[in-house]
């Protein structure tokens, strides 16, 4: 199927991809997709006192993150532990989140990575059930080459004809590169979005762009969006990054740059770039502000025990100050 009636320029929204991409399995059919583009906020994991994941909790971040006005909830990714929760865990979020974000304007992409082919699939399976947006999947570590990579999304869209983002880091020791996402998504055109975080990051993304509209459908960067006022300028399609404790302030760069207030978007990116650069300083700063903001009741994380001091907790509310006028909930 020609693509070139459908997407007439990269700028236009992807609404109709996942009904009219060309797919090479029969008998898949999926609903109209919602535009995949803007700030989209990989889900921390919260966790109750005790440990457990708290699904109530998980819940509220979706209903926050909908009053933040983001484009866009994923989980669970890096950002969200996924290498800490159990099979069970993960599938019992992917039902959560489905119920959680029914009847809102968010897209759901679900988290269906795993080491193998086998693993990713059960995923999958779960995941298509619930008919979310789309999904998104590491490639396996198991792979040991770039047709193993690409064997491991083509099983994947056997189970599902949604948009699916290609994350570019996180599997094995083998480079994604621009040839081979191209062919990737020429080949299964549900793989057209990508998550782009290897290497020469911005070179990697005008690289990709050469091949939009058809077969990239979009092209997203990552690493908190530390690199985002660049690649909003550059015409990438959004941000995918752990950042719901700011999705307000995502969803505020995003309209100022949809709206070219350039001096009001770097203001605003800056501030956030003030609060970001403590991550390195103040382990657990972001679970902090999700505490702080209502969200998570614990600042819980299977990565380790997190207090702050009254310094720390200074130095946070310090530099949360100079964001606030970009907080609105």
């Amino acid at each position: 199927m020609n693509f070139d009636s459908l997407f007439l320029t990269r700028r236009q929204s992807f609404s109709a991809i996942a009904a009219t991409a060309a797919i090479p399995f029969a008998g898949l059919q999926a609903a109209p997709a919602k535009a995949m583009r803007g700030a989209l906020m990989i889900l921390s994991t919260p966790y109750t006192s005790s440990g457990e994941v708290d699904y109530e909790d998980l819940a509220k971040e979706v209903e926050f993150l909908d009053r933040c006005g983001v484009q866009g909830l994923v989980w669970p990714q890096n950002s969200s532990e996924q290498r800490y929760l159990s099979v069970a865990e993960r599938k019992r979020g992917f039902e959560v989140l489905a119920e959680a974000n029914r009847g809102r304007d968010m897209v759901l992409v679900l988290g269906v990575q795993a080491d193998d082919t086998a693993g990713m699939l059960e995923y999958a399976r779960v995941a298509e059930s619930l008919s979310p947006d789309g999904m998104i999947a590491i490639p396996p570590t198991s792979a040991n080459s770039l047709q193993e990579i690409h064997d491991y999304y083509a099983a994947l869209c056997e189970v599902t004809a949604r948009p699916v983002f290609v994350q570019t880091s996180g599997g094995p020791d083998v480079e994604l590169t621009i040839d081979f996402l191209v062919r990737l998504a020429t080949d299964l055109p549900q793989c057209g979005y990508i998550k782009e975080e290897y290497g020469n990051v911005h070179e990697r993304m005008l690289a990709l762009q050469e091949h939009q509209p058809d077969p990239i459908k979009s092209v997203f960067g990552a690493t908190l969006g530390r690199g985002w006022l660049y690649e909003m300028r550059i015409g990438t399609d959004g941000v995918m990054t752990g950042g719901a404790m700011y999705g307000d302030v995502y969803a505020k760069l995003w309209e100022l740059n949809q709206q070219g207030r350039q001096e009001e978007l770097r203001d605003c990116y800056s501030k956030l770039l003030l609060i970001q650069n403590l991550d390195n300083l103040i382990p657990g700063v972001r679970l902090h502000v999700l505490q702080k903001r209502g969200v998570f009741k614990t600042t819980k994380s299977r990565r380790g025990e997190y207090s702050f001091s009254k310094q720390q907790i200074a130095e946070i509310d310090f530099r949360l100050e100079a964001l606030a006028q970009y907080m609105t909930v």
